[in-house]
């Protein structure tokens, strides 16, 4: 049998990827400044992982322009729902033993 520790999906191993992942689990979607502000990060910090998210097909980036404003918004994918939910669901194990 595989150890749980194998089992944890790398893409979340950043705290700032897990972050992300996590305010997107629990809004529709969000922002680029309103992710920013959430998790205390620079643009060019956010945008990296957010790349890194995107991938990895977890997370999909819809770019529009309000007025002449750009506006980037964030929403997970039904696959990044379900690869986070399954990296949430090992971490619990493990914490159980």
């Amino acid at each position: 049998m595989k150890h749980l520790i194998h089992a944890l999906n790398k893409a979340f191993d950043h705290r700032v990827r897990l972050g992300v992942m996590a305010v997107l689990m629990a809004n529709d979607s969000v922002s680029f400044n309103e992710l920013k502000e959430a998790l205390d990060l620079t643009d060019g910090n956010l945008a990296s992982h957010v790349a890194a998210l995107e991938k990895a097909e977890y997370v999909l980036v819809s770019k529009q322009f309000i007025g002449k404003k750009p506006n980037t918004t964030y929403t997970a994918t039904a696959v990044g729902k379900l690869a986070f939910q399954q990296h949430l669901a090992t971490l619990e194990k493990l914490l159980r033993g």
